[in-house]
């Protein structure tokens, strides 16, 4: 199965499958029926320092997706739990962020990805 990414804003849909939160932080303005939410993995979310440095500031997204994709190597058990359920099930990440192709779940994606091939 493909792993998906998508805002926690827009609709959620049954082709979702599983949604795993990857904010550190609850989506602000939503409740948890509102966002149809099966797992929070807030642990996999950028640490608070790397998230506050990022500022979602798009000249430093390069170097945010190194810097967390070394935080990445230290949660190697949540990732190879998400990426088992994504070969069983479809899997979609979750996350707030306005940007839609410079965040964390980006990243994340691309992560689990190189882990399945």
């Amino acid at each position: 199965m493909e792993i998906k990414i998508k805002r926690v804003y827009d609709p959620v849909s049954e082709a979702d499958g599983v949604r795993i939160l990857v904010d550190r932080l609850w989506p602000r303005g939503f409740s948890k029926e509102r966002a149809h939410i099966n797992l929070w993995h807030k642990e996999i979310a950028p640490s608070t320092d790397l998230r506050k440095w990022f500022a979602h500031k798009p000249e430093r997204f390069r170097e945010f997706a190194e810097l967390y994709r070394k935080e990445l190597q230290n949660k190697v058990d949540i990732l190879r739990e998400i990426k088992a359920l994504s070969l069983k099930e479809q899997v979609t990440l979750v996350y707030s962020a306005k940007d839609t192709e410079m965040n964390q779940a980006v990243v994340l994606k691309q992560v689990l990805e190189e882990m399945r091939g």
